[in-house]
């Protein structure tokens, strides 16, 4: 029985998985800041794991977890916030150069 080796590979028109997270990297460039910044918080809560002291097991991953979100849900409101500021200032020169 073989296998079929080639099975990941896209078919032909389609993006490969490397095309299509840097067009969506253009799209929202803040998507890949949200998702670095969560794992480098949660890779940095796995090693100070050993360091914890007597908090318990359970305390420390929910702490893990809400710094982790911290870091998705900033990068979404800096996403919006960038987002509103490009929309207005591209309203804002169209009707300059409407008047």
């Amino acid at each position: 029985m073989s296998a079929n080796k080639g099975w990941w590979v896209p078919t032909e028109g389609e993006d490969s998985v490397s095309e299509k997270l840097m067009r969506k990297t253009r799209e929202s460039p803040l998507v890949p800041i949200g998702l670095g910044g969560c794992l480098v918080v949660a890779a940095y809560r796995i090693y100070r794991l050993k360091a914890r002291g007597p908090t318990k097991m359970s305390i420390h991953l929910i702490h893990t977890r809400v710094a982790a979100q911290a870091c998705a849900v900033g990068a979404i409101l800096l996403g919006t916030v960038y987002t509103m500021y490009r929309d207005y200032t591209t309203k804002t020169a169209q009707d300059a150069g409407e008047k």
